[in-house]
């Protein structure tokens, strides 16, 4: 088996759109480790992958723990030796509830995965790619459309997703001295589990159900493969990849 083009590392690698990525970035060459809460998942995963030969480390992680993170970038580092892309994917959704029924424990929850996961993992690349040689690398975030609008009931999640724009545009400030480069993909309606309920109808600004159009997770990863294609002294700054009729553009 050839040695791999580059070098990624995935979160939430175990399904929905970082399962998609990781197969999309296997299937080019890159040698991946896939994160994510459940190893059986996660091997789930490189199962798929196997058709085309693969290298894989699968390396289960909780993203809100730093000594877990940690951890995370040891194995990764160990095992490849140096870090060229990092996806930010790992997340949970809130539960559809009015802002003032949301208790403080299940805020948290929602800031401890999206946000501090997202923070603890960008600390860890930073560390790898600032002295590594060649110097550099390169991190995508995982928005969302909620990092523009947000859907009735859903105040942690889309906060969060806010606040990883904000985390995207200091990453990448922060980045430039060490040849790292930083850009977020904001994704609507990707058919995954998550995304299921789209297809039966979903709440909208104006309170009614309604179906919406969804796309296929593939043009995720192909978006992703993209914004890695480019030199490091060039950069996808935010992207949005969505299902061309859903209700974003004049949402509510």
């Amino acid at each position: 088996m050839a040695a791999p083009k580059k070098i990624a590392l995935v979160t939430g690698a175990g399904s929905g759109i970082g399962r998609q990525i990781a197969l999309a970035l296997l299937r080019d060459g890159y040698g991946v480790t896939l994160a994510g809460r459940r190893r059986d998942a996660l091997e789930e995963t490189v199962k798929i992958a196997a058709e085309f030969g693969t290298h894989a480390l699968v390396a289960p992680a909780d993203v809100s723990d730093a000594d877990s993170v940690k951890n995370l970038f040891v194995q990764a580092k160990a095992h490849f030796g140096r870090l060229d892309l990092l996806f930010n994917n790992a997340g949970i959704s809130s539960l559809r509830s009015s802002i003032e029924d949301i208790s403080v424990e299940q805020w948290k929850a929602v800031v401890d995965i999206n946000l501090t996961g997202a923070f603890l993992c960008t600390q860890e690349a930073f560390r790898i790619m600032k002295e590594q040689a060649p110097r550099g690398g390169r991190i995508i975030n995982n928005g969302s459309i909620s990092a523009h609008v947000p859907r009735p009931f859903s105040a942690p999640y889309t906060a969060t997703k806010h606040a990883i724009t904000g985390l995207t545009k200091s990453t990448s400030l922060d980045g430039r001295r060490y040849d790292i480069a930083c850009g977020q993909i904001d994704i609507g309606n990707a058919a995954t589990d998550m995304t299921a309920r789209m297809q039966t109808g979903t709440m909208q600004a104006d309170g009614s159900i309604q179906v919406e159009p969804t796309m296929h997770v593939e043009h995720v990863g192909k978006a992703i493969l993209y914004m890695d294609s480019l030199p490091l002294d060039a950069n996808v700054q935010f992207m949005t990849v969505m299902a061309t009729k859903m209700p974003f553009i004049g949402r509510g």
